[in-house]
């Protein structure tokens, strides 16, 4: 990235940040920017969604969102899958969309795991450029240090795994929704506890529910995925089943969603939670609930 884009950036993050509410004076080749929108920012060459809600003020620390997109997939169709704008504009933190690299065919991808999903050797720093991300809405923003979450959904939670295993000085949860940790356990040496809520469909076709291989590459079950969190964070084996069933797939009957969840012991206050959707598959129909219940969880931590 060169300098002068670096610089642009910068301004953008920062007029943001200084604009409390309403409208921000333009800089040097940046456009006027308010509150309650979402406008694009350059970092490392790559570009990000920014959304800032209307509730933004400096003077207080909010959390912030970082949602990943899936494999072929890009910030605009997350967005749009996720709806984390109107969640932002409710509860009031800022949300970053980025993208990930082409690979050759095109596709945009995270280099996340074995499993997923740089299937053609590219060789992207996903870990360094999502934590630049952080660094730098933090240098533009106030943004709360110990609530920063990562939510993805397949290849961005494999994605949103990585973080967790690579920064939790830096992440304190994620939620990954179809995407599972790294099979080889080696590889992922937290530094301190971080919160997990791994969601999964039981009919996933793509990533199983109970593992396999993709592309050629092994890859846990949610249970194991699960297992290996606890144990990373210290859990007791007792498990909270207590929590009611939730109703987060739209085109499935009832409560399909089963919540197990573990915090007994866990280091730092962290907590680990799987949270089964009989019968959803690799993109489940998300219903009204899902969002609210994700970001309703990530506050109460």
């Amino acid at each position: 990235m060169s300098t002068k884009r670096g610089l642009l950036a910068l301004v953008v993050l920062a007029l943001v940040a200084s604009c409390g509410s309403g409208r921000s004076e333009p800089g040097e080749g940046s456009k006027p920017v308010k509150t309650g929108t979402t406008e694009t920012v350059v970092i490392d060459s790559r570009s990000i969604k920014l959304h800032v809600p209307r509730s933004y003020n400096p003077a207080s620390k909010v959390p912030l969102v970082v949602l990943l997109h899936g494999y072929t997939s890009n910030s605009a169709e997350a967005e749009s899958y996720f709806k984390l704008t109107a969640e932002s504009e409710r509860r009031g933190f800022l949300c970053a969309m980025p993208d990930g690299t082409q690979d050759r065919r095109g596709k945009q991808y995270w280099n996340a795991t074995e499993a997923c999903c740089d299937f053609y050797g590219g060789g992207a720093d996903d870990t360094g450029h999502l934590t630049r991300l952080v660094e730098k809405v933090k240098s533009g923003f106030s943004v709360d240090a110990k609530r920063v979450f990562f939510i993805g959904h397949s290849n961005g939670g494999f994605m949103s795994h990585r973080m967790a295993c690579d920064h939790a000085d830096v992440v304190t949860a994620i939620v990954s929704l179809a995407g599972m940790v790294t099979s080889k356990p080696e590889q992922c040496q937290p530094a301190r506890g971080v919160t997990v809520v791994q969601i999964h469909g039981t009919m996933d076709e793509t990533i199983s529910y109970t593992g396999g291989y993709n592309g050629g590459q092994p890859y846990p079950s949610a249970a194991e995925t699960v297992a290996f969190w606890r144990k990373q964070n210290s859990c007791g084996d007792a498990a909270d089943a207590s929590v009611n069933p939730l109703d987060l797939e739209r085109e499935l009957e009832g409560a399909e969603t089963t919540v197990t969840r573990y915090r007994a012991g866990c280091r730092d206050g962290s907590r680990v939670e799987l949270w089964s959707m009989k019968g959803a598959k690799h993109v489940p129909a998300l219903s009204a609930n899902f969002s609210p219940a994700i970001v309703d969880f990530l506050y109460s931590l």
